[in-house]
C-alpha cells in the first residue's frame, strides 16, 4: 500500500483535494441557494435535493468543461507552436507531430513501447492521438452537461418569476449561457498564458513544471 500511494502521490493527492472542494463547494452552494430561496420567499430545500438539482449540475460541469477546453487547447498547440525559453514548449525548429523515429512508432517502437504504438494503419494514428481525442472528448461532454442542466436551471428561474421557459437550442443564444461559459474560459486562458511566460523567468526548484535554477532565460524545452 505504501509503495501504491509513493508511486501514485500525484494522481491521488489531486483525487483528494478535487473530492473535498467539491463536497465544500456543495455546502456553500447548498446555503447560498437556500438564502436566495429565503429572499425570493420561496421554501429552502435539503442537502440531498440541491447536490442532485440542475443548479448545482450546471455550477460543476461549467467548471468541467472549461478546463478540459484548456487542457485540450493546450495540448493541440504545443504540437505547432513554440515559446523561445519556456519549459512548457518544445525546443525551436522541433514544430510539428515529429518523425516515427522520434516517437518510436510503428517499426521503431522498442520492447518497452505500448502495442497501439507497435501496431499499423488507425490503431496507432488514434493511439498517437489518444490524449488529445479523450481531453476533447471529455470537454464536448461537460459542455453538453453544462447547457442541459443549465437551461433546467435557467427554466426554473424563469418559472419562478413568471417568464416563458427556452428550449435547449433557445438557451444556447442567452446571455446567461454565455456569461457563464466565457468567465471560465477566459480564466483558463489567461492562467495558461501566464504559465508559459512566467516560466520563461521564474523558477521553482524541484518542480519538473519549471526550468533548472541555473538555466538560461533562452533556453527552451527543458
Amino acid at each position: 500500500m505504501k509503495r501504491f500511494v509513493r508511486e501514485n502521490g500525484l494522481a491521488l493527492g489531486f483525487g483528494l483535494i478535487f473530492v473535498l472542494a467539491l463536497v465544500g463547494q456543495s455546502f456553500a452552494g447548498h446555503a447560498a441557494f437556500n438564502d436566495e430561496q429565503v429572499s425570493a420567499q420561496l421554501e429552502p430545500i435539503g442537502y440531498l435535493a440541491y447536490v442532485t438539482s440542475s443548479s448545482f449540475a450546471a455550477d460543476v460541469a461549467e467548471n468541467w468543461q472549461s478546463e478540459y477546453l484548456q487542457f485540450f487547447l493546450y495540448i493541440g498547440a504545443t504540437i505547432w507552436l513554440v515559446q523561445r525559453g519556456s519549459p512548457e514548449s518544445k525546443e525551436l525548429g522541433d514544430e510539428g507531430p515529429q518523425s516515427d523515429a522520434e516517437q518510436r512508432v510503428g517499426r521503431y517502437a522498442g520492447p518497452d513501447s505500448p502495442r497501439s504504438a507497435a501496431a499499423e494503419g488507425l490503431r496507432q494514428v488514434l493511439y498517437s492521438n489518444s490524449l488529445l481525442i479523450a481531453m476533447g472528448t471529455i470537454f464536448v461532454l461537460s459542455w453538453l452537461a453544462q447547457s442541459v442542466a443549465g437551461v433546467a436551471a435557467f427554466d426554473e428561474q424563469q418559472i419562478t418569476d413568471l417568464e416563458r421557459p427556452v428550449t435547449w437550442a433557445e438557451y444556447l443564444l442567452e446571455p446567461d449561457f454565455w456569461n457563464r461559459t466565457l468567465q471560465n474560459w477566459q480564466s483558463e486562458f489567461l492562467a495558461v498564458g501566464s504559465m508559459v511566460a512566467l516560466s520563461i523567468y521564474l523558477r521553482q526548484r524541484g518542480s519538473p513544471e519549471s526550468k533548472p535554477v541555473g538555466a538560461s532565460h533562452a533556453q527552451t524545452g527543458t
